[in-house]
């Protein structure tokens, strides 16, 4: 049977995740509904089929699975509120970050399947890798839930203490990937290419070097060294990255990142 799917709060994530749900095929339109305060930014979706609106307990009336892509601190507001429609077969997923299962279930305050979930915003192009944590979950429960979001990509069950974790490096991994890259075609335009040419060569490179770990499932230190001969350029550059602190400074912002987190 197919899921009936609401995403409550449709920002940025909301919107990745139903863009990659769409063209992963795992529901008609009609089976999905969006819910935003003011829906202008959803027309799209209407326009596709999809159910668009701004009241949070209809919409979910006959929903089988419910995500609240909410900011952290509007989602126990808004769970409460839409707690006295929810049903025992329904299943909420909470994508914000530092809200407790705990506090999930206590604010719910009936049996209804929860789970906590931290995708990234590369759900989108389905290439996200999503974190999922539980309570006493029921195994086709979480089979429900995972299938969902194998759809957006790769999934990981983990216990709740490393949702945290998960959020730096999965969800904010992003960021400094995105970073990353555009540093290397500024290195590029440097050398003589068009930003436009460098930035074509850096994303299939990277492209591809996630690919190789991913397929050959290797350590990143072998396939360096498949590209680095003795007195070659490779090494060269490697070495002055590691001189002015490459991977010390990337090391220390995601440590640090993860601070800010406790904060």
């Amino acid at each position: 049977m197919e899921e009936k799917i609401v995403i409550i709060g449709c920002g940025n994530l909301g919107k990745s995740i139903a863009d990659g749900l769409l063209q992963g095929n795992f529901l008609s339109p009609s089976s999905l509904t969006l819910t935003k305060r003011n829906t202008d930014s959803l027309q799209r979706y209407a326009d596709q089929g999809v159910q668009v609106t701004s009241d949070n307990k209809s919409a979910i009336t006959d929903a089988t699975l419910i995500i609240l892509a909410l900011k952290p601190y509007n989602v126990l507001q808004v769970l409460e509120s839409i707690t006295p429609v929810l049903k025992s077969n329904q299943l909420i997923v909470c994508l914000a970050t530092g809200v407790e299962l705990k506090d999930l279930h206590a604010t719910a305050n009936r049996e209804v399947g929860i789970y906590r979930a931290m995708p990234n915003t590369a759900t989108h192009v389905q290439k996200s890798i999503t974190a999922i944590c539980t309570q006493n979950h029921q195994e086709e429960e979480l089979n429900r839930v995972k299938r969902m979001f194998e759809t957006l990509g790769g999934v990981l069950h983990v216990d709740e203490e490393l949702m945290a974790a998960v959020t730096v490096l999965g969800a904010c991994g992003i960021a400094y990937v995105m970073r990353f890259i555009r540093a290397m075609v500024q290195g590029g335009i440097q050398i003589g290419f068009s930003a436009e040419m460098a930035s074509t060569i850096v994303k299939h490179t990277v492209n591809g070097a996630s690919e190789l770990l991913l397929q050959g499932d290797t350590h990143p230190e072998t396939e360096i060294d498949k590209v680095t001969t003795p007195k070659g350029c490779t090494i060269v550059g490697l070495n002055e990255m590691e001189h002015n602190g490459f991977s010390s400074a990337l090391i220390r912002g995601i440590v640090k990142s993860f601070e800010a987190l406790d904060k």
